[in-house]
């Protein structure tokens, strides 16, 4: 059994919640948009599993990152876990020239987040239907710069646009607003690991 399947199973045994996943997960994620927190990518060297960066610093990553953790969830753990068996199927050394994981900063990357999710969550159809993504579903996006996005769907709807809300960090601190249908959707995967995980080899 692989260890990360292996985590999950030993996470929900001893981690059992009476509401949905994806439920806790908006929870999660609306919790975060109470913080103070300054727009830093800087990397900076953090402890191993469970570390982060300064509180008041992040990303946008670090919005799934800490909503994840608060559900017991170390993405830190679980990414670098799939990358140091998996390394090749990560885009690491094709973007930023990386021979090996870092426990540092590869969570916090987009685009290993994408690669993660694809491979072990469900990787969802894109759509222009508000009606398509569902509460705890994660989307990415590209912004103008090239700059890669990500983002929670909440269970809150704009009562104008009837689209999902969505919290992100884009440069103002965590925040929920329709931002949906704003930029191009590079992604939309659910992660829910209290469904087996499926990975691809």
């Amino acid at each position: 059994m692989k260890p990360l399947m292996l985590f999950t199973i030993l996470f929900f045994a001893s981690n059992l919640v009476s509401a949905p996943f994806d439920k806790n997960l908006s929870e999660a994620a609306i919790e975060r948009t109470k913080h103070s927190v300054q727009y830093d990518g800087a990397y900076v060297s953090i402890k191993y599993p469970n570390g982060d960066v300064p509180g008041g610093t992040g990303v946008c990553t670090d919005v799934v990152i800490r909503s994840y953790r608060s559900l017991g969830i170390d993405l830190q753990q679980l990414v670098h876990e799939d990358m140091a068996n998996h390394f090749m199927e990560y885009p690491s050394k094709r973007i930023w020239g990386m021979n090996r994981p870092d426990t540092n900063i590869d969570h916090r990357r987009v685009p290993n987040l994408q690669t993660f999710f694809r491979r072990h969550g469900e990787h969802l159809p894109i759509s222009q239907s508000p009606d398509a993504y569902k509460v705890g579903d994660l989307v990415t996006w590209l912004l103008p710069g090239n700059l890669p996005h990500i983002g929670i769907v909440i269970d809150k709807i704009d009562p104008n646009s009837g689209n999902p809300i969505i919290v992100h960090n884009i440069g103002r601190g965590p925040e929920a607003s329709d931002m949906l249908f704003s930029y191009d959707i590079t992604g939309h995967f659910r992660f829910d690991p209290s469904i087996a995980i499926q990975s691809t080899q």
